[in-house]
C-alpha cells in the first residue's frame, strides 16, 4: 500500500492459540512464526523500568543508523539497545542531561560485539539475523559523541551533534544577522531528509575512480596509496560497487566542497543531485580541500542505503 512518503507491505498471517502468528515467507518459500506481542510486551516493560529510556535509545539508535547508512532492522536495535541496558545500571535511570553519555556507551558496547549471525530478539527469543557488521560503524559513531559529550558548553557542540544524528538534532540560530554577515560564503548544503524519509534497511558500497588525460584509470584508494592527495585537474567518476538494494530503485549523489578554499570561491555545493550516466556521478578536482561525496538509494520514495567517500584533493585542487 503507497502512501505518499511511505508504503505499508500487507501480507496474510493466522494466529495460533498462544498468541503468536503464522505468516508466509515468500524469500524462503516457507512458512515461519512471528510473536510480536512477545517483543511489544518486553520493551513495554523495560521503557517502564527504566523511566523512557529505552524507547530514548532505541530512537536514537534509529538517527544514528540512518544518518551513517548502518544496516541495521528496527528489531535488532531494539534487542541490542535492550540488552545493553539490562547488562547495566548507569543508564537505567539518567535523565536528559545523559542522553549523550548514554549514546555513546551503548554505540562502546556495539563496537564490543564479537560477529554474530543472530541475535534472540527480546521477548520472544526469536532470531534477528545481522545482515551486515556495524562494530567499525560502531566504533566510529562513539567517537563523534565522545567529541560532542567534551564540546558541551561549546559553541560547537551543536554541529558535533549533527555529525552524530543529522537533521533529527533541531537547528537552532546560529547569531542571526551578525553570523550571515560574517559569513563568506552561500550555504548551499542541502539534505536529504528534508525530501524523502530515511530508514537505512540494505548496504550500497561506492569507489571512485580516477583519470587523466594520457594516463590509465586508477581507483581512488590505489591513487591515495601512492600520494597522499588527489592534484587538480583529474576526473572522478563515483559509481555503486555493490548493494544490496533489491529489484530496481533511484540513485542520488551529494557533492560537498569543504575547507577555506571552498568558501572564499563561494562554491561549497551540497546540492542533492542526479546520476550523470546511469547510476554514475562524474565530478573534475579544482581546489584544494577535505571534500564529501554522498550516494542514496531510493525506493519507493524512501532512501533505503547510503554511503559516503572522502576525496581529500591538493592545493589549487575539489570536486
Amino acid at each position: 500500500m503507497e502512501f505518499s512518503n511511505f508504503t505499508f507491505e500487507v501480507q496474510p498471517v493466522f494466529e495460533n492459540d498462544d498468541g503468536s502468528f503464522d505468516y508466509p515467507d515468500t524469500y524462503s518459500d516457507s512458512w515461519k512464526t512471528t510473536k510480536p506481542r512477545d517483543e511489544i510486551s518486553a520493551i513495554s516493560d523495560e521503557d517502564a523500568t527504566t523511566g523512557g529510556n529505552l524507547r530514548r535509545l532505541c530512537k536514537l539508535t534509529r538517527a544514528w543508523r540512518n544518518k551513517h547508512g548502518v544496516v541495521m532492522g528496527g528489531l535488532l536495535v531494539d534487542t541490542l539497545a535492550y540488552n545493553f541496558l539490562t547488562s547495566t545500571t548507569e543508564h537505567r535511570s539518567g535523565a536528559s542531561e545523559t542522553y549523550g553519555e548514554m549514546m555513546r556507551d551503548f554505540l562502546l558496547y556495539l563496537a564490543d560485539q564479537v560477529d554474530h549471525d543472530f541475535y534472540l530478539a527480546l521477548g520472544s527469543r526469536q532470531r534477528v539475523r545481522v545482515k551486515k557488521h556495524f562494530q567499525k560503524k560502531a566504533a566510529s559513531g562513539a567517537e563523534l559523541c565522545t567529541e560532542a559529550v567534551n564540546a558541551a558548553g561549546q559553541k560547537n557542540e551543536y554541529k558535533k551533534w549533527r555529525a552524530v544524528f543529522g537533521k533529527s538534532v533541531p537547528a537552532i540560530a546560529t547569531g542571526g544577522e551578525t553570523a550571515l554577515a560574517a559569513r563568506s560564503f552561500n550555504d548551499t548544503e542541502e539534505f536529504i531528509e528534508d525530501t524523502h524519509p530515511v530508514d537505512i534497511r540494505f548496504s550500497v558500497e561506492i569507489s571512485c575512480t580516477v583519470t587523466q588525460d594520457g594516463f590509465r584509470p586508477t581507483s581512488l584508494t590505489a591513487f591515495l596509496n601512492l600520494f597522499s592527495r588527489l592534484p587538480a585537474k583529474k576526473q572522478l567518476a563515483f559509481a555503486i560497487d555493490n548493494t544490496d538494494v533489491p529489484g530496481s530503485y533511484e540513485v542520488r549523489w551529494r557533492v560537498l566542497n569543504r575547507g577555506a578554499e571552498a568558501e572564499r570561491r563561494d562554491h561549497i555545493r551540497g546540492g542533492i543531485v542526479h546520476p550523470t550516466r546511469g547510476t554514475e556521478r562524474r565530478e573534475v578536482t579544482s581546489f584544494r580541500g577535505n571534500h564529501y561525496v554522498e550516494c542514496y538509494v531510493i525506493k519507493r520514495n524512501v532512501v533505503v542505503a547510503r554511503g559516503h567517500i572522502d576525496i581529500p584533493i591538493a592545493a589549487e585542487a575539489a570536486s
